[in-house]
């Protein structure tokens, strides 16, 4: 699946997201070593500390299914439906990744790829 590909699932996602409080909608698709692919939306809830990101669906529904090895997350979010601006993964969402993710994972925005290693280089790992 090429990037593009990835991405484009991210913004179909996004058209789930569940996002009444911001008015943000974000989507993620996540590539699996297998090739399946899960996708997410962000999903808000009036007591904000229960909202959930895009990128942690698609990485919670995967793992709920038995998947613990992922190749590459895209992820998609704008408050107007114009995809075109990066939307970076939040502090909380990268550190998910690090627990089922080395450094070289890749992460697709609209603009570029980059790696985990890049967005978060000094992660908490026990």
């Amino acid at each position: 699946m090429t990037d593009r590909e990835l991405f484009d699932l991210a913004v179909k996602a996004a058209g789930s997201s569940y996002c009444k409080y911001s008015g943000f909608s974000v989507g993620a698709a996540l590539l699996c070593d297998s090739g399946e692919v899960f996708t997410g939306c962000n999903i808000e809830n009036g007591s904000y500390p229960l909202t959930n990101c895009a990128e942690r669906t698609a990485i919670f529904k995967a793992v709920s299914e038995g998947k613990r090895s992922f190749e590459a997350i895209a992820i998609a979010g704008s408050p107007d439906g114009d995809f075109s601006k990066p939307c970076f993964p939040c502090g909380a969402c990268l550190q998910v990744m690090s627990e089922f993710c080395g450094g070289d994972f890749r992460i697709v925005l609209s603009d570029s790829e980059y790696k985990l290693d890049d967005l978060m280089p000094k992660r908490f790992k026990l």
